[in-house]
Protein backbone atom coordinates (compact mmCIF):
# COMPACT_ATOMS: atom_id res chain seq x y z
CA UNK A 1 0.00 0.00 0.00
CA UNK A 2 1.66 3.19 -1.22
CA UNK A 3 1.05 6.71 0.11
CA UNK A 4 2.74 10.08 0.04
CA UNK A 5 2.56 10.30 3.85
CA UNK A 6 1.81 7.77 6.57
CA UNK A 7 0.98 9.17 10.01
CA UNK A 8 1.35 7.09 13.16
CA UNK A 9 -1.54 7.61 15.57
CA UNK A 10 -4.69 9.69 15.15
CA UNK A 11 -4.16 12.16 17.98
CA UNK A 12 -5.13 15.73 17.19
CA UNK A 13 -1.58 16.63 16.12
CA UNK A 14 -1.56 13.84 13.52
CA UNK A 15 -5.03 14.69 12.27
CA UNK A 16 -4.07 18.37 11.95
CA UNK A 17 -0.96 17.54 9.92
CA UNK A 18 -2.87 15.02 7.81
CA UNK A 19 -5.66 17.48 6.98
CA UNK A 20 -3.24 20.24 5.98
CA UNK A 21 -1.23 17.85 3.79
CA UNK A 22 -4.43 16.58 2.14
CA UNK A 23 -5.20 20.20 1.31
CA UNK A 24 -1.82 20.38 -0.44
CA UNK A 25 -2.87 17.43 -2.62
CA UNK A 26 -0.96 14.62 -0.92
CA UNK A 27 -2.39 11.15 -0.41
CA UNK A 28 -2.08 10.32 3.27
CA UNK A 29 -2.92 7.41 5.53
CA UNK A 30 -3.42 7.75 9.29
CA UNK A 31 -2.81 4.52 11.23
CA UNK A 32 -4.54 4.24 14.62
CA UNK A 33 -4.22 1.27 16.98
CA UNK A 34 -7.54 1.97 18.73
CA UNK A 35 -11.10 1.69 17.41
CA UNK A 36 -11.77 5.43 17.32
CA UNK A 37 -9.77 8.56 16.44
CA UNK A 38 -8.49 11.46 18.53
CA UNK A 39 -6.08 9.91 21.04
CA UNK A 40 -6.25 11.92 24.26
CA UNK A 41 -8.64 14.44 22.65
CA UNK A 42 -11.60 12.19 22.02
CA UNK A 43 -14.59 10.42 23.58
CA UNK A 44 -15.70 6.83 24.04
CA UNK A 45 -19.04 5.16 24.74
CA UNK A 46 -19.66 2.91 27.70
CA UNK A 47 -22.96 1.71 29.18
CA UNK A 48 -24.77 4.10 26.84
CA UNK A 49 -22.85 7.20 28.06
CA UNK A 50 -20.11 9.19 26.35
CA UNK A 51 -16.96 9.87 28.39
CA UNK A 52 -13.93 11.95 27.42
CA UNK A 53 -10.71 9.97 26.94
CA UNK A 54 -8.47 12.71 28.35
CA UNK A 55 -8.87 16.40 27.62
CA UNK A 56 -12.16 17.99 28.72
CA UNK A 57 -11.56 21.68 27.98
CA UNK A 58 -11.38 23.29 24.55
CA UNK A 59 -9.62 26.55 23.72
CA UNK A 60 -7.90 27.71 20.55
CA UNK A 61 -10.83 28.95 18.47
CA UNK A 62 -9.97 32.64 18.86
CA UNK A 63 -8.25 34.67 16.15
CA UNK A 64 -4.46 34.09 16.08
CA UNK A 65 -4.85 30.62 17.64
CA UNK A 66 -3.98 27.21 16.10
CA UNK A 67 -7.38 25.54 16.08
CA UNK A 68 -8.96 28.54 14.37
CA UNK A 69 -6.18 28.39 11.76
CA UNK A 70 -6.86 24.69 11.07
CA UNK A 71 -10.61 25.14 10.76
CA UNK A 72 -10.22 28.17 8.49
CA UNK A 73 -7.67 26.41 6.27
CA UNK A 74 -9.88 23.34 5.84
CA UNK A 75 -13.25 25.12 5.84
CA UNK A 76 -14.36 22.92 8.72
CA UNK A 77 -17.18 23.96 11.04
CA UNK A 78 -17.34 22.80 14.65
CA UNK A 79 -20.67 23.56 16.38
CA UNK A 80 -19.76 24.61 19.91
CA UNK A 81 -21.07 26.37 23.00
CA UNK A 82 -18.99 29.18 24.46
CA UNK A 83 -18.60 28.89 28.23
CA UNK A 84 -18.64 31.91 30.53
CA UNK A 85 -17.31 31.64 33.09
CA UNK A 86 -14.99 28.84 32.07
CA UNK A 87 -13.94 27.51 35.48
CA UNK A 88 -14.12 27.76 39.23
CA UNK A 89 -11.23 27.00 41.58
CA UNK A 90 -11.94 25.80 45.12
CA UNK A 91 -9.08 27.06 47.30
CA UNK A 92 -7.60 25.46 50.44
CA UNK A 93 -9.15 28.17 52.65
CA UNK A 94 -12.65 27.16 51.56
CA UNK A 95 -13.13 30.08 49.17
CA UNK A 96 -14.18 29.60 45.56
CA UNK A 97 -12.80 31.87 42.83
CA UNK A 98 -14.39 32.14 39.42
CA UNK A 99 -12.15 32.31 36.33
CA UNK A 100 -14.04 34.91 34.30
CA UNK A 101 -13.17 35.36 30.64
CA UNK A 102 -13.12 39.14 30.96
CA UNK A 103 -9.70 40.33 32.16
CA UNK A 104 -10.93 43.20 34.33
CA UNK A 105 -13.62 41.07 35.94
CA UNK A 106 -11.09 38.32 36.66
CA UNK A 107 -8.60 40.77 38.20
CA UNK A 108 -11.27 42.05 40.59
CA UNK A 109 -12.07 38.45 41.53
CA UNK A 110 -8.37 37.73 42.12
CA UNK A 111 -7.99 40.86 44.25
CA UNK A 112 -10.91 39.79 46.43
CA UNK A 113 -9.49 36.30 46.86
CA UNK A 114 -5.76 36.95 47.20
CA UNK A 115 -5.51 40.62 48.21
CA UNK A 116 -5.23 43.70 46.02
CA UNK A 117 -1.44 43.93 46.12
CA UNK A 118 -0.07 43.74 42.56
CA UNK A 119 -2.75 41.42 41.19
CA UNK A 120 -3.64 43.88 38.42
CA UNK A 121 -0.10 44.46 37.08
CA UNK A 122 0.69 40.75 37.36
CA UNK A 123 -2.34 39.61 35.36
CA UNK A 124 -2.10 42.41 32.79
CA UNK A 125 1.54 41.43 32.25
CA UNK A 126 0.71 37.72 31.85
CA UNK A 127 -2.20 38.40 29.51
CA UNK A 128 -0.10 40.56 27.18
CA UNK A 129 2.57 37.88 27.03
CA UNK A 130 0.01 35.13 26.35
CA UNK A 131 -1.52 37.06 23.44
CA UNK A 132 1.90 37.66 21.91
CA UNK A 133 2.94 34.03 22.42
CA UNK A 134 -0.07 32.77 20.45
CA UNK A 135 0.48 35.34 17.65
CA UNK A 136 4.16 34.44 17.45
CA UNK A 137 3.50 30.70 17.47
CA UNK A 138 1.52 30.92 14.25
CA UNK A 139 3.82 33.51 12.68
CA UNK A 140 6.98 31.50 13.42
CA UNK A 141 6.04 28.07 12.14
CA UNK A 142 9.69 27.20 11.44
CA UNK A 143 10.49 27.23 15.17
CA UNK A 144 12.37 25.49 16.75
CA UNK A 145 15.11 25.80 14.13
CA UNK A 146 16.96 22.76 12.83
CA UNK A 147 18.40 23.98 9.53
CA UNK A 148 19.46 27.17 7.77
CA UNK A 149 16.19 27.46 5.89
CA UNK A 150 14.30 27.62 9.19
CA UNK A 151 16.42 30.59 10.22
CA UNK A 152 15.82 32.37 6.92
CA UNK A 153 12.06 31.84 7.06
CA UNK A 154 11.99 33.03 10.67
CA UNK A 155 14.05 36.11 9.86
CA UNK A 156 11.53 37.08 7.16
CA UNK A 157 8.64 36.63 9.61
CA UNK A 158 10.22 38.36 12.60
CA UNK A 159 8.30 41.20 14.27
CA UNK A 160 9.31 43.57 17.08
CA UNK A 161 6.83 42.02 19.50
CA UNK A 162 8.40 38.60 18.97
CA UNK A 163 11.84 39.83 20.04
CA UNK A 164 10.38 41.20 23.25
CA UNK A 165 9.42 37.66 24.24
CA UNK A 166 12.99 36.31 24.30
CA UNK A 167 13.86 37.34 27.90
CA UNK A 168 10.80 35.40 29.10
CA UNK A 169 12.50 32.16 28.11
CA UNK A 170 15.15 32.82 30.75
CA UNK A 171 12.74 33.71 33.57
CA UNK A 172 10.61 31.29 35.54
CA UNK A 173 7.15 32.03 36.88
CA UNK A 174 8.80 32.07 40.31
CA UNK A 175 10.88 35.04 39.06
CA UNK A 176 7.72 36.76 37.82
CA UNK A 177 5.93 36.35 41.16
CA UNK A 178 9.04 37.65 42.90
CA UNK A 179 9.10 40.69 40.60
CA UNK A 180 5.53 41.58 41.62
CA UNK A 181 6.20 40.75 45.29
CA UNK A 182 3.66 37.93 45.24
CA UNK A 183 5.94 35.03 46.11
CA UNK A 184 5.19 35.29 49.83
CA UNK A 185 1.44 35.19 49.23
CA UNK A 186 1.04 31.50 50.11
CA UNK A 187 -2.57 31.17 49.00
CA UNK A 188 -1.75 32.74 45.65
CA UNK A 189 1.35 30.60 45.04
CA UNK A 190 -0.72 27.48 45.79
CA UNK A 191 -3.31 28.68 43.29
CA UNK A 192 -0.65 29.39 40.63
CA UNK A 193 1.06 26.04 41.12
CA UNK A 194 -2.09 23.99 40.72
CA UNK A 195 -3.25 26.06 37.73
CA UNK A 196 0.15 25.60 36.03
CA UNK A 197 -0.07 21.87 36.60
CA UNK A 198 -3.19 21.67 34.42
CA UNK A 199 -1.52 22.93 31.24
CA UNK A 200 2.25 23.27 31.78
CA UNK A 201 2.40 20.03 33.81
CA UNK A 202 4.81 21.53 36.34
CA UNK A 203 5.24 24.17 39.06
CA UNK A 204 6.25 27.83 39.09
CA UNK A 205 9.95 27.25 39.90
CA UNK A 206 10.30 25.13 36.70
CA UNK A 207 7.92 26.71 34.18
CA UNK A 208 9.35 29.58 32.14
CA UNK A 209 7.50 32.87 31.82
CA UNK A 210 6.39 32.32 28.22
CA UNK A 211 4.71 28.99 28.85
CA UNK A 212 3.62 29.95 32.35
CA UNK A 213 1.87 33.19 31.42
CA UNK A 214 0.12 31.42 28.54
CA UNK A 215 -0.91 28.54 30.81
CA UNK A 216 -2.30 30.85 33.50
CA UNK A 217 -4.29 32.91 31.00
CA UNK A 218 -6.02 30.17 29.01
CA UNK A 219 -9.30 30.98 30.77
CA UNK A 220 -9.05 34.54 29.39
CA UNK A 221 -9.51 33.22 25.86
CA UNK A 222 -12.59 31.56 24.45
CA UNK A 223 -13.46 28.32 26.25
CA UNK A 224 -15.89 26.01 24.48
CA UNK A 225 -17.99 22.88 24.94
CA UNK A 226 -18.87 20.49 22.11
CA UNK A 227 -22.07 18.47 22.40
CA UNK A 228 -21.39 14.74 22.34
CA UNK A 229 -17.83 15.23 23.56
CA UNK A 230 -14.53 15.98 21.87
CA UNK A 231 -15.05 13.12 19.42
CA UNK A 232 -17.19 15.68 17.58
CA UNK A 233 -14.15 17.95 17.27
CA UNK A 234 -12.17 15.04 15.85
CA UNK A 235 -14.71 13.46 13.47
CA UNK A 236 -15.09 16.49 11.15
CA UNK A 237 -11.31 16.51 10.63
CA UNK A 238 -11.35 12.77 9.89
CA UNK A 239 -14.18 13.36 7.41
CA UNK A 240 -12.17 16.13 5.72
CA UNK A 241 -9.21 13.76 5.30
CA UNK A 242 -11.40 11.06 3.78
CA UNK A 243 -13.24 13.47 1.46
CA UNK A 244 -9.81 14.43 0.13
CA UNK A 245 -9.22 10.87 -1.04
CA UNK A 246 -7.04 9.83 1.90
CA UNK A 247 -7.55 7.26 4.64
CA UNK A 248 -7.78 6.80 8.40
CA UNK A 249 -7.39 3.14 9.38
CA UNK A 250 -8.20 1.71 12.81
CA UNK A 251 -6.86 -1.37 14.60
CA UNK A 252 -3.37 -0.83 13.14
CA UNK A 253 -0.68 -0.82 15.83
CA UNK A 254 2.58 0.37 14.22
CA UNK A 255 5.40 -1.92 15.32
CA UNK A 256 8.31 -0.97 13.09
CA UNK A 257 9.44 1.82 10.75
CA UNK A 258 12.52 1.45 8.59
CA UNK A 259 14.02 3.43 5.74
CA UNK A 260 13.40 1.97 2.28
CA UNK A 261 15.12 2.66 -1.04
CA UNK A 262 12.66 5.51 -1.46
CA UNK A 263 10.84 6.64 1.63
CA UNK A 264 9.81 4.35 4.49
CA UNK A 265 8.30 0.97 5.24
CA UNK A 266 5.78 0.98 8.09
CA UNK A 267 4.80 -2.40 9.54
CA UNK A 268 1.71 -2.81 11.70
CA UNK A 269 0.12 -5.83 13.34
CA UNK A 270 -1.98 -6.26 10.18
CA UNK A 271 -0.11 -5.00 7.12
CA UNK A 272 2.93 -3.25 5.67
CA UNK A 273 2.63 0.27 4.27
CA UNK A 274 5.06 2.28 2.16
CA UNK A 275 5.28 6.04 1.90
CA UNK A 276 7.64 8.78 0.82
CA UNK A 277 7.20 10.55 4.16
CA UNK A 278 6.21 9.52 7.66
CA UNK A 279 4.97 11.54 10.64
CA UNK A 280 4.92 10.09 14.13
CA UNK A 281 2.07 11.49 16.20
CA UNK A 282 2.80 9.31 19.22
CA UNK A 283 4.97 10.31 22.22
CA UNK A 284 8.73 10.60 21.71
CA UNK A 285 9.24 7.68 24.10
CA UNK A 286 7.14 5.45 21.82
CA UNK A 287 8.56 6.97 18.63
CA UNK A 288 12.05 5.98 19.79
CA UNK A 289 10.99 2.34 19.99
CA UNK A 290 9.47 1.91 16.53
CA UNK A 291 12.23 3.38 14.33
CA UNK A 292 14.94 0.89 13.33
CA UNK A 293 17.50 3.56 12.45
CA UNK A 294 20.14 3.32 15.21
CA UNK A 295 21.51 6.78 14.49
CA UNK A 296 18.06 8.32 14.81
CA UNK A 297 17.48 6.44 18.07
CA UNK A 298 20.70 7.89 19.50
CA UNK A 299 19.80 11.45 18.44
CA UNK A 300 16.27 11.15 19.76
CA UNK A 301 17.39 9.78 23.11
CA UNK A 302 18.50 13.20 24.38
CA UNK A 303 14.97 14.57 23.99
CA UNK A 304 13.18 11.70 25.71
CA UNK A 305 12.12 12.21 29.33
CA UNK A 306 12.14 9.35 31.87
CA UNK A 307 9.11 8.46 33.97
CA UNK A 308 10.33 10.42 37.01
CA UNK A 309 9.97 13.63 34.96
CA UNK A 310 6.50 12.78 33.65
CA UNK A 311 2.93 12.66 34.94
CA UNK A 312 0.30 10.00 34.66
CA UNK A 313 -3.31 10.38 35.69
CA UNK A 314 -5.94 8.74 37.83
CA UNK A 315 -9.27 9.33 36.11
CA UNK A 316 -12.89 8.68 36.96
CA UNK A 317 -16.04 8.78 34.90
CA UNK A 318 -19.25 9.31 36.83
CA UNK A 319 -22.89 9.41 35.85
CA UNK A 320 -24.97 11.56 38.17
CA UNK A 321 -28.73 11.88 38.42
CA UNK A 322 -31.17 14.17 40.20
CA UNK A 323 -28.59 16.96 40.45
CA UNK A 324 -29.25 20.65 39.82
CA UNK A 325 -27.87 21.66 36.39
CA UNK A 326 -24.29 22.95 36.94
CA UNK A 327 -23.82 26.66 36.17
CA UNK A 328 -20.04 26.20 35.69
CA UNK A 329 -18.80 23.08 33.88
CA UNK A 330 -15.13 22.97 34.93
CA UNK A 331 -13.79 22.94 38.49
CA UNK A 332 -10.39 22.58 40.11
CA UNK A 333 -10.47 21.55 43.76
CA UNK A 334 -7.39 22.00 45.96
CA UNK A 335 -6.58 19.12 48.30
CA UNK A 336 -3.77 20.57 50.46
CA UNK A 337 -3.39 17.41 52.52
CA UNK A 338 -2.92 15.36 49.33
CA UNK A 339 -4.90 12.37 48.10
CA UNK A 340 -4.06 8.93 49.57
CA UNK A 341 -1.62 6.67 47.70
CA UNK A 342 -0.75 9.20 44.95
CA UNK A 343 -0.35 12.41 47.00
CA UNK A 344 -1.71 14.81 44.35
CA UNK A 345 -3.00 18.11 45.71
CA UNK A 346 -5.77 19.01 43.27
CA UNK A 347 -8.66 17.38 41.44
CA UNK A 348 -10.07 18.50 38.09
CA UNK A 349 -13.80 17.98 37.48
CA UNK A 350 -15.73 18.57 34.26
CA UNK A 351 -19.49 18.12 33.78
CA UNK A 352 -21.35 17.49 30.56
CA UNK A 353 -23.49 20.44 29.51
CA UNK A 354 -27.00 20.16 31.04
CA UNK A 355 -28.54 20.76 27.59
CA UNK A 356 -26.40 18.09 25.90
CA UNK A 357 -28.62 15.04 25.69
CA UNK A 358 -26.22 13.14 23.44
CA UNK A 359 -23.88 12.15 26.31
CA UNK A 360 -26.48 11.30 28.96
CA UNK A 361 -30.24 10.99 29.28
CA UNK A 362 -32.69 13.51 30.68
CA UNK A 363 -31.98 14.25 34.33
CA UNK A 364 -28.47 12.79 34.07
CA UNK A 365 -25.01 14.38 33.87
CA UNK A 366 -21.68 12.81 32.95
CA UNK A 367 -18.75 13.97 35.10
CA UNK A 368 -15.07 13.49 34.20
CA UNK A 369 -12.60 13.56 37.10
CA UNK A 370 -8.81 13.52 36.91
CA UNK A 371 -5.80 14.05 39.12
CA UNK A 372 -2.05 13.85 38.51
CA UNK A 373 0.06 10.80 39.29
CA UNK A 374 3.77 11.68 39.37
CA UNK A 375 6.37 9.17 38.12
CA UNK A 376 3.73 6.85 36.65
CA UNK A 377 6.13 3.94 36.06
CA UNK A 378 6.60 3.58 39.82
CA UNK A 379 2.98 4.27 40.71
CA UNK A 380 1.45 0.81 40.53
CA UNK A 381 -2.00 1.48 41.92
CA UNK A 382 -3.62 -1.68 43.22
CA UNK A 383 -6.26 -0.25 45.58
CA UNK A 384 -8.25 2.02 43.28
CA UNK A 385 -11.16 2.05 45.69
CA UNK A 386 -9.15 4.01 48.29
CA UNK A 387 -8.44 6.83 45.83
CA UNK A 388 -11.98 6.74 44.44
CA UNK A 389 -13.49 7.08 47.91
CA UNK A 390 -11.21 9.99 48.80
CA UNK A 391 -12.02 11.86 45.59
CA UNK A 392 -15.76 11.35 45.98
CA UNK A 393 -15.55 12.52 49.59
CA UNK A 394 -13.75 15.73 48.58
CA UNK A 395 -16.19 16.51 45.76
CA UNK A 396 -19.17 15.74 47.97
CA UNK A 397 -17.85 18.01 50.75
CA UNK A 398 -17.57 20.87 48.24
CA UNK A 399 -21.14 20.35 47.04
CA UNK A 400 -19.94 19.47 43.55
CA UNK A 401 -21.54 16.04 43.62
CA UNK A 402 -23.86 14.16 45.92
CA UNK A 403 -22.62 10.66 46.75
CA UNK A 404 -26.18 9.42 46.54
CA UNK A 405 -26.54 10.77 43.01
CA UNK A 406 -23.86 8.47 41.52
CA UNK A 407 -25.45 5.76 39.39
CA UNK A 408 -22.28 4.70 37.51
CA UNK A 409 -18.59 4.93 38.33
CA UNK A 410 -15.51 3.79 36.46
CA UNK A 411 -11.86 4.65 37.11
CA UNK A 412 -8.52 4.21 35.37
CA UNK A 413 -4.88 4.28 36.45
CA UNK A 414 -1.67 4.86 34.43
CA UNK A 415 -1.70 1.09 33.86
CA UNK A 416 -5.03 1.40 32.08
CA UNK A 417 -3.57 4.19 29.92
CA UNK A 418 -0.75 1.86 28.89
CA UNK A 419 -3.26 -0.86 28.02
CA UNK A 420 -5.65 1.33 26.01
CA UNK A 421 -3.33 3.93 24.45
CA UNK A 422 0.08 2.17 24.48
CA UNK A 423 1.63 5.44 25.72
CA UNK A 424 4.94 4.80 27.51
CA UNK A 425 4.48 4.63 31.31
CA UNK A 426 0.83 5.65 30.83
CA UNK A 427 2.06 9.27 30.79
CA UNK A 428 -0.47 11.93 29.83
CA UNK A 429 -0.63 15.69 29.43
CA UNK A 430 2.52 16.04 27.34
CA UNK A 431 6.05 16.73 28.49
CA UNK A 432 6.21 19.02 31.54
CA UNK A 433 8.04 22.32 31.22
CA UNK A 434 11.49 22.51 32.85
CA UNK A 435 13.57 25.66 33.36
CA UNK A 436 16.77 24.07 32.01
CA UNK A 437 15.02 23.29 28.70
CA UNK A 438 14.62 26.47 26.65
CA UNK A 439 12.01 26.61 23.86
CA UNK A 440 14.64 26.46 21.10
CA UNK A 441 16.14 23.32 22.70
CA UNK A 442 12.91 21.35 22.44
CA UNK A 443 12.45 18.73 19.73
CA UNK A 444 11.52 20.27 16.44
CA UNK A 445 9.33 18.53 13.88
CA UNK A 446 12.15 16.86 11.93
CA UNK A 447 13.24 13.40 13.00
CA UNK A 448 15.92 12.41 10.46
CA UNK A 449 16.16 15.41 8.08
CA UNK A 450 15.16 13.07 5.27
CA UNK A 451 11.43 12.48 5.34
CA UNK A 452 10.44 11.58 8.90
CA UNK A 453 8.69 14.07 11.17
CA UNK A 454 7.04 14.15 14.58
CA UNK A 455 4.15 15.99 16.23
CA UNK A 456 1.98 15.57 19.32
CA UNK A 457 1.98 16.48 22.99
CA UNK A 458 5.64 15.62 23.69
CA UNK A 459 7.18 18.01 21.16
CA UNK A 460 7.18 21.79 21.02
CA UNK A 461 4.84 23.24 22.01
CA UNK A 462 2.68 20.16 22.64
CA UNK A 463 0.49 21.28 25.57
CA UNK A 464 -3.27 20.94 25.46
CA UNK A 465 -5.37 20.83 22.31
CA UNK A 466 -4.13 24.23 20.96
CA UNK A 467 -0.50 23.21 21.45
CA UNK A 468 -0.97 19.77 19.93
CA UNK A 469 -2.81 21.33 16.99
CA UNK A 470 0.10 23.75 16.55
CA UNK A 471 2.57 20.86 16.54
CA UNK A 472 0.67 19.33 13.61
CA UNK A 473 0.65 22.66 11.78
CA UNK A 474 4.43 22.91 12.23
CA UNK A 475 5.05 19.31 11.09
CA UNK A 476 3.01 19.84 7.91
CA UNK A 477 4.72 23.19 7.27
CA UNK A 478 8.24 21.78 7.64
CA UNK A 479 7.47 18.78 5.44
CA UNK A 480 6.18 21.13 2.75
CA UNK A 481 9.10 23.50 3.25
CA UNK A 482 11.60 20.65 2.83
CA UNK A 483 10.08 18.68 -0.03
CA UNK A 484 7.14 20.31 -1.84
Amino acid sequence: MEYDVVLVGSGFGSLTAAALLVKKGLKVCVLEQAKYPGGCSSSFKRKGYYFETGATTLVGLDHHMPLRYLLDETGTDIPSRRLEPSMQVHLPNGRTVTRYGDLDKWIKEAENAFGEKNQRPFWEHCYQISKQVWRTSLQQRSFPFSNTEDLLFSAVRVRTGQLKLIPGAFRTMEDVLRKYDLLHNKLFTQFVNEQLLITAQNYLHEVNELFGATALCYTLFGNYYIDGGLINLVNPVVEYIRRGGSEVKFGHHVQRIKAATIGYEIATNKAVFRSRFVISGIPLNNTLEIFEDGGLKNKLQKYVLPSEKLNGAFTMGLVLQKMPPPKVLHHQVHVPEGLPVIGSKSIFLSYSHPEDRSRAGAGEIVASVSTHVPHPEESLIQEKSVIEAAIIEVLDSKGLINKESIIYNQSATPGAWIFWTKRAFGAVGGYPQYRDLKPWQMKDARLDHNGAYVCGDTVYPGQGIPGVCLSGIIAAEKLAQDHL
